[in-house]
């Protein structure tokens, strides 16, 4: 897999590139990442990226030549139908752990830095294959969330993530979300850790953490828990704390 993050500003990306888990993959050659910086492809002496928008209105709008000229470099040294170009912006889909897994299938992922009011809607016509986003919100640039992107693919490749179980257990895999963690000491600040994950009994430890990120999904984010496709083991949980919410809720029986 190889990434192109193409940016106005590639120094962002060096402490990104270089540290945990991403700086450790990187050194082992689990996947590649090339900087390629728009400013390249300017042809004035002043490096021109920018310019107004046409119609007026406030901001400035990236200009298509050079945003083209980066892009069509990153593509030029990739087979056809393996690459994915995105552009980073509001105005785009939501990334999903649902879509992460489907970019992971790819072996070249373009990730194209919005910057300003935007970029030359020509460009996203012509060389843009999916616009994403992070969420409902604003941010500067396009560069956090390409650095978003990267992680959450990249940790779905073999090799970058020590242990594959790590992955398969954590929030949103499963569809829900993860069970709380705990460690040393068994006793912080008058909270003792769970019994049951002191026990040693490994059933007993996957049950308790199966009703835990049910339980946790329900009261966080129980839009989760309608979705369909969830997995048996989750729906049989759900129900179970339902019927038990249901009796909570009708009290004792009086017989009069």
């Amino acid at each position: 897999m190889r990434f192109d993050l193409v940016t106005l500003f590639p120094d962002i990306f060096d402490s990104f590139l270089r540290e945990s888990l991403i700086g450790k993959a990187l050194a082992k050659k689990a996947f590649e990442v090339q900087v390629i910086g728009i400013r390249d492809f300017t042809t004035d002496r002043h490096r021109t990226a920018d310019d107004r928008p046409f119609g007026g209105g406030p901001g400035m709008v990236l200009k298509p030549e050079p945003l083209a000229g980066a892009i069509r470099q990153a593509l030029a040294a990739s087979p056809p139908g393996r690459s994915r170009v995105l552009l980073l912006s509001p105005s785009g889909r939501t990334l999903t752990q649902a879509l992460v897994e489907n970019l992971a299938g790819y072996d070249h992922l373009v990730l194209v830095c919005g910057r300003y009011e935007g970029v030359d809607e020509r460009v996203v016509q012509t060389l843009i294959d999916e616009e994403l986003s992070l969420g409902d919100y604003i941010l500067s640039g396009g560069e956090v969330p390409a650095m978003a992107v990267v992680e959450a693919v990249a940790r779905l490749l073999p090799g970058v993530v020590g242990k594959e179980e790590s992955i398969q257990e954590e929030t949103f895999q499963s569809g829900i979300l993860e069970y709380p963690h705990y460690t040393r000491p068994r006793v912080f600040q008058g909270l003792a850790v769970p019994e049951t994950l002191l026990s040693g009994d490994h059933a007993a430890i996957k049950a308790w953490r199966l009703d835990q990120a049910v339980r946790r999904t329900a009261a966080r984010r129980p839009d989760l828990l309608a979705r369909p496709g969830l997995p048996a083991e989750v729906k049989a949980v759900w129900t179970q704390i339902q019927a038990e919410d249901r009796t909570e809720e009708l009290g004792p029986r009086s017989d009069l």
